[in-house]
């Protein structure tokens, strides 16, 4: 099923190309860094984002084939449309050493089990934790704010080697996890369909 385009969308993107010439990047990542800077209306996402496009390839098949997103918060799964998310937040408990949000992916994973595309927008401490998970992800978009462990947690997460979408700086936030995912979710399955015009 083709995703509608409001105008207003449309004309976004054509600004944001006459600004930026994105045609350097290949076409998931190009995806991404476009969807990502519009909904952040940030140019410097272009050169803070940090992705693969052979990782973006196996990540978008994964997604297209079925394969569960969990978010870190409410915020990121109701910016992500046309799929349904995991979040555990409110089951979450806090303990010593254990933020709610640690402990929510702790849940998540137990109930999606290796495979899923993981989505983190708001707390490094659930990417951290993610980390310490035997999760096999399919791909982790790991895009925490904040001055507190937000870089530190995404660099750590480019240091795993798992199949990832950072940033190097500070930013980050539900709103900007959320368009990551959903660039590859609104980029075409297969050759036989339409690539969305923006």
């Amino acid at each position: 099923m083709n995703r509608v385009v409001h105008p207003i969308e449309q004309e976004s993107f054509r600004r944001l190309r006459a600004r930026l010439d994105t045609s350097r990047f290949p076409p998931l990542t190009r995806a991404v860094v476009e969807r990502v800077i519009h909904s952040a209306a940030d140019l410097e996402y272009a050169s803070d984002l940090v992705m693969d496009e052979g990782e973006l390839a196996k990540a978008h098949a994964a997604l297209h084939g079925g394969a569960p997103v969990v978010v870190d918060v409410e915020m990121v799964a109701a910016g992500i449309t046309r799929r349904e998310t995991v979040c555990r937040l409110k089951d979450a408990k806090a303990g010593p050493g254990l933020t709610r949000s640690a402990h929510a992916m702790r849940l998540a994973y137990e109930e999606v089990g290796p495979g899923a595309l993981w989505v983190i927008g708001c707390a490094p401490t659930a990417l951290e934790e993610l980390l310490t998970l035997d999760a096999a992800p399919a791909l982790v978009i790991g895009l925490p704010v904040g001055f507190v462990g937000a870089a530190e947690s995404k660099a750590a997460l480019r240091e795993s080697g798992l199949p990832a979408v950072s940033n190097v700086s500070e930013k980050g936030g539900s709103a900007v996890a959320a368009a990551a995912l959903n660039a590859l979710l609104y980029h075409p399955a297969s050759a036989d369909e339409p690539e969305e015009k923006l």
